[in-house]
């Protein structure tokens, strides 16, 4: 629930978007993540032991509210809501390292520095009457050697969006491989409308976060068996093909608003844009059943659509005096409570609840648009590895912003990449053994 989400598609989901206006100094961080409150009540007039439970700030209206709401409900412990605002990871990663942090907590992951340093308690027996009823495009980065340690709560998803009348003016079929893509940016380019926008950058940030266009090609950021899983060449001919895209003039470029934003597509500044599903209401309201949505094209004969999703989880500190009792509180609300999964997800935003029955049967993800969306990133859905660390991110981010923008030799970058990618497996693998 926030913007895009994790490990989600990095760290940004909608509601995370909206809640990241301001940041905190370090120092500032530190003081309020060993455990200064927020200065809001709220929280259960139930019995027991005493839990807090963290949220990072949402920007929607009427989420602080809800979750209070839900946490009131509950009677086999007192449970007390911090709104956390600031730079929400860096206070939980600073909070777990105390006895002063929270009980419950919403991450975007957890990582697994944090899962391997014993920060996060496993949670898979919680999990386990419903572990099938999870989409496994989100489960799978909460899950380590088998054993589960964040249940997530909604899903958010990037999406293609087009729209419809533009497209069949210019006679062009809805895109359903890179090369048309860039063919139909070009057809659907002219004086007053741009084909495509992805971003200011020209999709380089939000495109190589995800590894979205690798993933495409058929290709994947880390293996099952925890290697580098693009150094191909597959690689660098999808990325090479971003950049003539790039510099064909087909792309949108310095937008009032970037790409998490709609403005620009429901504004008719652009023929197609790459955003999130977050933004779909706004969508509709502005331009009615005219648009459609897509995942991103596969490229190659391997190549595959590709939807990146995300899911802030709900864990539990190890550190917390009351493990069983928290533990039973994270079952009860995103495991037993389906209603309340169904309202987080839908009532205050929109997102596809983490549940695969809840996101079926929800009345506002049946039809048009919106099915097409949970279809996708049902059938598509690829979210970031549990094994991608920071550094990794940065690694792909940045050859993939020099192959994009600046026209680098993309097979070098890749290579590049790769071999960071590399060490910080082998890091991570170190310490598992």
């Amino acid at each position: 629930m926030s913007e895009p989400q994790h490990s989600t598609f990095p760290a940004l989901t909608r509601r995370r978007l909206l809640g990241l206006g301001g940041g905190l100094a370090l120092t500032g961080a530190l003081a309020a993540a060993c455990g200064s409150n927020t200065g809001r009540g709220g929280g259960s007039s139930g019995s027991g032991p005493a839990l807090s439970q963290w949220y990072h700030q949402y920007g929607e209206a009427g989420t602080e509210q809800a979750v209070r709401r839900y946490a009131a409900a509950y009677r086999q412990a007192r449970v007390t809501v911090q709104w956390r605002p600031g730079d929400y990871d860096q206070q939980t990663a600073a909070a777990l390292l105390t006895d002063a942090g929270p009980d419950v907590f919403e991450d975007d992951g957890p990582t697994i520095d944090q899962i391997q340093g014993g920060q996060v308690v496993d949670l898979t027996d919680q999990i386990k009457d419903a572990h099938a009823d999870f989409n496994p495009a989100v489960l799978q980065p909460k899950t380590y050697q088998g054993r589960v340690y964040g249940i997530p709560q909604v899903i958010d998803a990037q999406l293609l969006y087009y729209r419809k009348s533009l497209l069949a003016k210019a006679g062009v079929q809805p895109p359903r491989t890179l090369d048309e893509l860039v063919a139909a940016a070009h057809a659907l380019t002219g004086k007053d409308t741009k084909g495509l926008f992805l971003g200011n950058d020209g999709g380089a940030g939000v495109l190589g976060q995800g590894g979205i266009p690798l993933v495409a090609a058929g290709l994947s950021l880390v293996t099952d068996d925890g290697r580098v899983g693009f150094d191909d060449p597959a690689a660098a001919r999808t990325l090479g093909k971003l950049h003539t895209l790039y510099a064909s003039g087909s792309l949108l470029l310095g937008a009032p608003a970037d790409w998490s934003n709609p403005a620009a597509f429901t504004q008719g500044l652009t023929a197609m844009q790459w955003t999130g599903l977050w933004a779909l209401p706004q969508i509709r309201e502005a331009l009615g059943d005219d648009f459609g949505v897509l995942p991103f094209p596969g490229d190659g004969s391997a190549g595959r659509p590709a939807v990146p999703v995300g899911a802030y989880a709900s864990a539990v500190s190890a550190r917390s005096r009351h493990v069983d009792a928290a533990k039973a509180y994270v079952k009860w609300l995103w495991v037993d409570r389906t209603d309340y999964q169904e309202d987080f997800a839908l009532s205050y935003g929109f997102h596809i609840p983490a549940r695969l029955s809840l996101a079926r049967k929800a009345a506002k993800l049946r039809s048009g648009a919106a099915a097409d969306a949970v279809r996708f990133s049902t059938d598509h859905g690829h979210a970031l590895p549990l094994l991608w660390t920071p550094k990794s991110q940065v690694a792909l981010t940045d050859a993939v912003s020099r192959i994009v923008k600046d026209g680098a030799d993309p097979a070098a970058q890749v290579r590049s990449a790769a071999a960071t990618v590399t060490a910080e497996l082998q890091r991570v693998r170190r310490k598992t053994g």
